[in-house]
């Protein structure tokens, strides 16, 4: 095994021990057998406060937007959301069996250095949400309650860079706290709601257009898909036998089931009160059912929005060290964690307190940009996790330009590369381009299809020369070296936790 090797994956397990109730050792590094404490269970509530917040509310108002009824609005809303969680829970996989996040694992496709195209694309997305996020309850907070957008600002990114910086396990954990405070008030207007108890009349009755229903079909689709960069960061802890089958549903269930739920809500505020606010409108229709309710269920979705800052905020920590790495070595301790963290905080508070509410569908439109480079990649990573190479990788190889996966992965970014550019003539990007071939469809937005399917095929067909028995002999190696990282080899260290 080269040093180079031997410095990004064997290193930290000598440095500093693992501690669960303090700051997280690892970050692009292997987690190793003996530090594996994740569980299953906790992957569904997980993904499932992950879209328990007003954003996705937001993304039922699409359909009505554009004059599309709360019944295909619910219909295109649960048809997205079931397709692109399909993608997301199928790169939740990746993270026990490999024990990596997720762009270090996509040097495999692209090539140790080549990664950093898509590393780009990633970084501008979880700078980009945490961006929308903070205008947002920055005009919502200072509507309902008069705070301060600049206090709102500072101090929602503050609890997000606290989180971030102490990890995984604490993610998971506020996850949890949240998740149990935000539920019973959700059930409580939902159940209302349904019992024609938190008021609403038909403010816009809607009717079908393909246009508005393709529309919200891809903003639900988008919405999943865009965790696909990141969902095997928080799985990476799971045991390595861990069965795929069971990672897969609990992530798909979690993520799928709340948003499903709140775009369904978002629909009902939207054709019932005209609403046009998710955070608002949550007040409002919490103050139909009693006096408080409405106040309740804002600041717990508000809550859930600022620890969802907090999930982006750590994935781009990952993706920037990953990217900085990639062309000089980086010894992955706290203090670059800590470093990077307060760096990409500086850079969305300053974003975010530089806007107005006017500049929200700007940057809607960058996300939507974002998503055009993503959705390439997972077309590319999934296929050669499931079909090229079906999992077999030399885990030790990802972290040395000098690999079997080199510095550039031709097939990877061929394939990413015409993806891409097949995308252009589909784009819908209202006031910015509407591609021509988008034009004659009348604006029906399936730019992401067209990338999905014409990056498969495309490394697909580059992927008919790769001859697995090549990789053989350095997976074989890798498997022996990570074999000899057992919990009697760490204590040798002294690491035991």
């Amino acid at each position: 095994m080269d040093t180079d090797n031997a410095r990004a994956w064997e290193q930290p397990l000598v440095a500093e021990p693992p501690r669960r109730r303090g700051i997280e050792v690892r970050s692009i590094d292997y987690v190793p057998a003996s530090e594996r404490h994740g569980r299953v269970a906790d992957q569904g509530p997980f993904w499932f406060l992950g879209n328990f917040q007003f954003f996705t509310i937001a993304i039922g108002f699409v359909g009505p937007s554009m004059g599309l009824s709360l019944g295909y609005t619910i219909l295109a809303g649960v048809l997205g959301i079931l397709f692109g969680t399909l993608f997301m829970a199928f790169h939740a996989s990746q993270g026990a069996h490999l024990g990596l996040p997720q762009m270090i694992q996509s040097r495999a496709q692209f090539g140790y250095r080549g990664v950093v195209v898509v590393l780009i694309a990633t970084a501008f997305t979880f700078i980009g949400f945490n961006v929308v996020d903070t205008v947002l309850m920055a005009s919502g907070l200072n509507g309902i309650f008069g705070w301060s957008p600049t206090v709102v600002t500072i101090a929602t990114a503050l609890l997000a860079l606290a989180l971030a910086v102490y990890g995984h396990d604490w993610l998971h954990r506020v996850f949890k706290w949240l998740l149990i405070a935000s539920l019973p008030l959700y059930v409580i207007i939902t159940i209302a709601i349904l019992l024609g108890g938190a008021g609403g009349k038909v403010v816009h009755a809607g009717t079908f257009s393909l246009v508005a229903f393709a529309a919200q079909f891809a903003a639900s689709a988008s919405y999943n898909i865009t965790y696909a960069p990141y969902v095997s960061d928080y799985s990476r802890y799971l045991p390595r036998d861990t069965k795929p089958r069971s990672i897969i549903a609990a992530v798909f269930v979690g993520a799928a089931a709340s948003a499903i739920w709140l775009i369904a809500l978002g629909a009902w505020l939207a054709t019932r009160l005209g609403a046009s606010d998710g955070l608002v409108a949550l007040f409002g229709a919490g103050n139909a059912v009693f006096h408080g309710l409405g106040a309740l269920i804002s600041l717990a979705s508000v809550g859930a929005m600022a620890a969802t800052m907090g999930l982006n905020a750590y994935s781009a920590m990952l993706t920037v060290v990953t990217a900085v790495d990639s062309f000089r070595p980086v010894k992955p301790n706290r203090t670059v964690r800590v470093v990077t963290l307060i760096g990409l905080t500086f850079v969305w508070v300053v974003i975010s307190l530089s806007l107005g509410g006017n500049a929200i569908d700007i940057l809607f439109a960058a996300l939507t940009i974002m998503l055009y480079l993503l959705v390439p990649w997972t077309a590319v990573n999934l296929v050669d996790y499931f079909f090229v190479r079906r999992g077999a990788y030399a885990i030790t190889q990802l972290f040395t330009p000098s690999g079997i996966y080199g510095a550039w992965g031709k097939r990877g970014l061929i394939a990413y590369g015409v993806g891409f550019a097949s995308t252009i003539p589909f784009f819908v990007l209202p006031g910015v381009y509407t591609g021509p071939i988008a034009q004659r469809l009348g604006g029906v937005d399936v730019a992401w299809a067209v990338g999905l399917v014409v990056s498969a095929g495309v490394y697909l067909l580059l992927a008919r020369s790769f001859d697995p028995l090549e990789e053989r002999a350095a997976i074989a190696q890798s498997e022996r070296d990570i074999a000899k990282l057992t919990p009697t080899d760490v204590s040798a260290h002294g690491i035991v936790d």
